[in-house]
């Protein structure tokens, strides 16, 4: 059984797409499991801001990694390795289908392959983090679509997350003292001041850079989903596997 793997930039609808999947593998007859692979959604308290899936969609998808490192703890891709790798192992070992879902592309790295925490030498490429070898063998699914409806995207998610109380939740943050790490979730600070047209600038500064760090995977099957619903795209994602 193939780990999947669904990577893309913020607001193209990969918990979406996750879903869809889960519940084409459930009607032949498998039991999927989202590991996520986000660097800020680990974090207790932040939901609403990182964009973890809600509690009605975890109903229809069980997330395993989210919400379960308090804002005041720092976390690094090292700790993220370790539990990701269990996670992965448990799952296959219960006979589950393990989706790893999420935007971070160091995280995907670490959930996937056995990754070396050693400093890169100066002016070592971001590719160089990349191989074929995965720890189990792996398909990954990489979600693109048109700029302009990205964008819109993204512009009509953060304004979804400030209408959801995501202030509010920022200010519970702050009062509770965040570690370095858990201040870096996109638009912490920009809520704070409400700076919301700044959030929408980063987002959209972010999408591209994971698109950058999307087209260095080897052996990744891109997806254009523009004009494609989750499920179409999870369909794909099926015939794909072929298995």
């Amino acid at each position: 059984m193939h780990v999947v793997a669904i990577f893309g930039p913020t607001g193209v609808g990969k918990t979406g797409v996750a879903i869809a999947l889960a519940e084409l593998l459930r009607e032949r007859g498998e039991d999927p499991v989202a590991i996520s692979c986000d660097a800020l959604q680990v974090y207790q308290g932040l939901g609403l801001l990182t964009g973890v899936a809600t509690a009605a969609e975890r109903g229809r998808l069980e997330h395993r990694l989210v919400g379960f490192v308090p804002v005041t703890r720092p976390f690094s891709v090292g700790d993220y390795m370790r539990r990701a790798h269990r996670e992965v192992d448990a799952a296959l070992a219960a006979g589950r289908r393990p989706i790893v879902v999420g935007g971070t592309g160091l995280y995907l790295r670490a959930a996937l392959a056995e990754l070396s925490l050693v400093k890169a030498p100066p002016g070592a490429e971001d590719s160089e983090l990349w191989s074929e070898e995965t720890r189990r063998p792996t398909r990954i699914f990489g979600l693109d679509m048109d700029r302009v409806q990205l964008y819109e995207r993204i512009d009509a998610r953060t304004e979804a997350i400030v209408a959801s109380g995501a202030a509010d939740e920022v200010r519970r943050a702050e009062a509770a003292g965040p570690s370095r790490t858990a201040r870096k979730a996109l638009g912490f600070d920009e809520l704070l001041g409400g700076d919301v047209e700044r959030i929408k600038k980063r987002s959209r500064n972010y999408a591209r850079r994971q698109l950058t760090w999307m087209r260095k995977i080897p052996n990744l099957h891109p997806i254009d989903r523009t004009a494609l619903t989750d499920a179409d795209v999870a369909t794909e994602i099926v015939v794909a596997l072929g298995e």
